[in-house]
């Protein structure tokens, strides 16, 4: 926790930041309203103990801006015997808390506690409504326990990290267990996916706005960088990021601020930023299609995650718990070894999201609480055809398979298929094809499917 102590008096500041650092509290000072905005200005602070009265702009005043600059920071006001009228008026404008003077500095400590923690737990669940969550990394493989000790390396750190693996392998499940087992585990995961957003909505969402500051902002939202505050943001599918937002992105990252649209102001954050991605933006970068700069501000800890085929002795495992996670109206239900035998043999293009999909459609089709071979539906694509049919065609054969053929026609077969092994699930089709949410979405229209 950090605190900022502003009042005017040295022998008052010097006390509290002495009595809050035996607590374990890190502190700032500021002696006048203009330095406590000069400080607010450039560091985050988890509270703010603020008097009443200041030389030239009051407690009151330096309340009001922070409340104007959306600051997240709880205040508690200290006022004389005086001034309870002006501290009550302070509690009507915004401030959590306030003491009379003089206080017990146990007292303020137990009630600054209280607010950052109170606020803290805001943030979480307010995570936890606007971003998806996950699950727990399950497997005893080699790889998966090799990556199991590297995350606990990862995680004892504060570094950028960029997570890279094929759709389904469980990016974010990785990024919410190097959170779990950070010294931040406490604060708020805030997971986005990047191109699950339309790009219009998109600087918004990660930045923030203020009332006005276009059509339909009616009131000031925090955005994702604000709302993990000290915790975690999870930036997944980095790869689909427009140009315009990586330049603002990689500002971010390098002077660790954002401004909220519509702001005149840049907000601190103090967020450890992971990413992640199926595509290789080393050929992004060649391409033209991502900063390079950007890249090596993501790419500063890498964490390769291995394809459910490399690891397929972990298929039981993650079998039994995707089945025990999703449950179930008959009670425990669980695959025999010949489902197993079936499933491990399987190649698994789809990954650990794929394997979830075919379970939720063995428990459809399964009687009892046992799961069969002959339950297992893969789906599996169809192979080449036939060498009767795209051989060289003999005299007078016809030159080609009958049907339509063309590459719209191909698109669309590849698409209804990829819709149908995704339950109707748009963006975990365009993740099975390769496809940013925006393209499947766009040739669904153009198909009209």
């Amino acid at each position: 926790m950090r605190v900022l102590i502003v009042d005017d008096e040295k022998n008052i500041r010097e006390s509290l930041k002495k009595y809050l650092s035996l607590e374990g509290i890190d502190s700032a000072e500021a002696e006048s309203g203009e330095g406590a905005l000069k400080q607010l200005e450039g560091e985050s602070f988890d509270a703010v103990i603020l008097d009443l009265k200041l030389p030239g702009i009051s407690g009151q005043g330096v309340l009001e801006w922070m409340l104007k600059q959306g600051l997240p920071a709880p205040a508690i006001m200290i006022s004389a015997h005086g001034e309870i009228s002006d501290a009550v008026a302070a509690l009507k404008t915004g401030a959590k808390d306030y003491l009379v003077k003089p206080f017990d500095p146990a007292e303020l400590v137990i009630r600054l506690r209280s607010l950052v923690e109170n606020k803290r737990r805001e943030n979480v669940i307010e995570a936890e409504r606007r971003t998806a969550g996950g699950t727990m990394m399950v497997g005893d493989s080699p790889e998966m326990r090799q990556l199991s000790a590297r995350i606990d390396k990862i995680a004892a750190s504060d570094v950028t990290v960029l997570i890279t693996g094929e759709s389904g392998t469980g990016k974010e499940v990785a990024a919410r267990e190097i959170h779990a087992r950070s010294p931040d585990r406490d604060e708020p995961f805030v997971a986005v996916n990047i191109g699950g957003i339309h790009e219009g909505l998109m600087e918004s969402e990660l930045f923030g706005h203020e009332k006005g500051s276009f059509t339909g902002a009616a009131a000031r939202k925090q955005g994702l960088f604000e709302l993990a505050g000290r915790g975690c943001l999870f930036l997944d599918e980095i790869g689909e990021m427009p140009m315009p937002l990586q330049v603002k992105l990689l500002r971010v990252l390098q002077e660790r601020r954002v401004r909220r649209l519509g702001g005149v102001s840049d907000i601190p954050i103090n967020a450890r930023i992971i990413s992640a991605t199926n595509k290789n933006l080393e050929t992004l970068v060649q391409e033209g299609r991502f900063r390079e700069d950007l890249y090596y501000r993501l790419n500063v800890l890498r964490i390769s995650l291995p394809p459910l085929r490399e690891r397929s002795a972990d298929i039981p495992l993650l079998a039994a718990h995707l089945l025990a996670r999703r449950g179930s109206r008959s009670g425990a239900i669980t695959p025999d070894d010949g489902a197993l035998q079936k499933l491990s043999a399987y190649d698994f293009p789809g990954n650990i999201r794929e394997l979830e999909n075919i379970l939720e459609r063995a428990l459809i089709y399964c009687e009892g609480n046992v799961i069969r071979a002959e339950d297992i539906d893969l789906h599996e694509r169809q192979g080449p055809a036939p060498a009767a049919v795209v051989s060289p065609p003999a005299s007078g054969a016809e030159p080609c398979p009958a049907g339509d053929w063309s590459m719209e026609a191909l698109e669309k077969k590849a698409i209804m298929d990829a819709l149908a092994r995704c339950g109707g699930n748009r963006t975990k089709a365009a993740e099975l094809l390769g496809l940013s949410r925006k393209t499947i979405l766009n040739k669904i229209k153009a198909y009209g499917l």
